[in-house]
């Protein structure tokens, strides 16, 4: 039996970390679908083509060959993988993704891989559109702050010369952005399991997730 494991949730929880250290827990493909979105809109910007010019960026992204080696994203043969998480790209991700052309597009595509594989994929609609039946969903969140401050901390480390309340006013942006867009927006899915990260670290959330699967995994043993 092919299952799925759907991780949402806002800009900055950790669901990238989270969603590759229980991939490989469970031997599942990894899917990063913000990834996705972010090299959409760094090939968009690189060509000067708008949110708003849709049939340029239909054009592009049918070009793209977008593919995953490890947790790093491939575009056209090219690693895009730190490019698109410059602070260039997080504040203007959003706009680009809010295209609803583009999100049935990607959307497709996700959905034929995870018909495939046995996959784990995070992102902002993934167990209320992408992955509506996965047999397990968590909504991983934390608050505006923590999320803030965690970037930072990444992108000092990065060598990256960031401003802590430049990062924190981008976020709260992104947020609302996220769960006002037209289509998709960002929601927790009614059967999806909430984990509030403010108090834990990776560790911590991994555990409430592998304990999680584990039981259910258990129980209908039988079936997986």
């Amino acid at each position: 039996m092919i299952f799925s494991v759907a991780i949402d949730g806002p800009a900055g929880a950790g669901k990238s970390t989270i969603a590759k250290i229980v991939g490989e827990k469970f031997n599942l493909m990894y899917i990063n679908t913000g990834a996705m979105y972010r090299a959409v809109t760094l090939k968009a910007m690189n060509a000067n083509i708008s949110e708003n010019n849709v049939d340029g960026l239909i054009k592009l992204v049918k070009s793209l060959e977008m593919h995953f080696e490890e947790d790093h994203i491939i575009v056209n043969n090219e690693d895009l993988t730190d490019m698109i998480n410059m602070p260039v790209i997080s504040n203007n991700v959003s706009k680009y993704a809010a295209v609803p052309e583009i999100r049935e597009i990607l959307v497709d595509l996700q959905q034929d891989i995870a018909k495939k594989y046995n996959v784990i994929m995070d992102g902002r609609d993934i167990g209320t559109v992408v992955l509506k039946d996965a047999l397990f969903k968590f909504y991983l969140t934390a608050s505006g702050e923590k999320r803030a401050q965690r970037r930072y901390e990444e992108l000092i480390a990065k060598g990256l010369q960031v401003d802590y309340n430049t990062i924190l006013n981008d976020i709260i942006k992104r947020d609302y952005s996220d769960t006002h867009r037209a289509v998709n927006p960002l929601t927790k899915a009614k059967d999806a399991i909430e984990i509030d990260s403010s108090n834990l670290d990776i560790d911590g959330v991994v555990q409430v997730i592998t304990l999680r699967m584990n039981s259910e995994i258990i129980n209908n043993k039988s079936s997986i």
